[in-house]
């Protein structure tokens, strides 16, 4: 029964399965532009994004090795299930850190993945373009858990962040982490301790080299189908 719903959804997606998965991220990212009361954010809006945003990567992994999906199964249970006990140990600071580690180790996952595929073939389609921007995405998810892990082990990581809720704190960080690898930086955020600066000068460094392999793997593309 589960094997023909897996098949079933793998179906339903895999023709479409990096724009599915772009909608998926950006709708994890800026839901809360439509959110007018952040309260229902963490009991519901959050289990429900990542629910979607599971299901999404699916498509990412069809066709590969099994222990490839097995890894994704594990690491999407523990994503889904655990903002289901912030209710219950959300004043842990270490049950926040192991959430947000969690969510790193399972974008880091689907990112490789996307990787792996945009270097591989050596033509220019739509699939290609929205692998390229998943990766972008999947880089401003990676930082926003990573930052926001130690945002809770240290609540003074950051000057300028709202910690006055869950909900807060995750869009400022979505926020902050958009203009740091886009090299905006407007300041009105900024990291208080060494480990967040650090870690935000390095995924700055990051976005930039993504940007420009990303260009050259792009040109090298539409060369090669100009040539062919």
């Amino acid at each position: 029964m589960r094997s023909t719903a897996i098949m079933t959804v793998h179906q339903l997606i895999q023709p479409r399965k990096y724009e599915v998965l772009l909608a998926a991220l950006i709708q994890h990212l800026f839901v809360g532009i439509f959110l007018s009361n952040l309260s229902i954010y963490t009991r519901i809006i959050w289990p429900i994004n990542m629910l979607v945003l599971g299901i999404a990567s699916i498509g990412i992994f069809s066709e590969k090795r099994r222990w490839k999906n097995r890894v994704r199964d594990i690491l999407f249970l523990f994503v889904l299930l655990l903002p289901i006990g912030l209710p219950f140990f959300g004043y842990i600071p270490a049950y926040f850190f192991a959430l947000n580690g969690l969510y790193v180790a399972f974008f880091i996952f689907i990112f490789l993945e996307v990787i792996n595929f945009l270097i591989r073939p050596s033509y220019i389609n739509t699939d290609i373009i929205s692998a390229a921007a998943c990766g972008f995405f999947l880089l401003i998810e990676m930082a926003v858990f990573l930052l926001q892990a130690f945002q809770y082990v240290n609540p003074g990581s950051f000057r300028g962040i709202d910690r006055s809720s869950p909900a807060s704190t995750f869009i400022d960080l979505v926020y902050f982490s958009c203009i740091t690898i886009t090299s905006i930086g407007f300041g009105d955020i900024t990291p208080n301790t060494y480990q967040t600066k650090l870690i935000t000068s390095l995924f700055g460094v990051v976005g930039q080299f993504y940007t420009v392999v990303l260009v050259g793997i792009l040109i090298s593309k539409f060369t090669s189908k100009t040539t062919e």
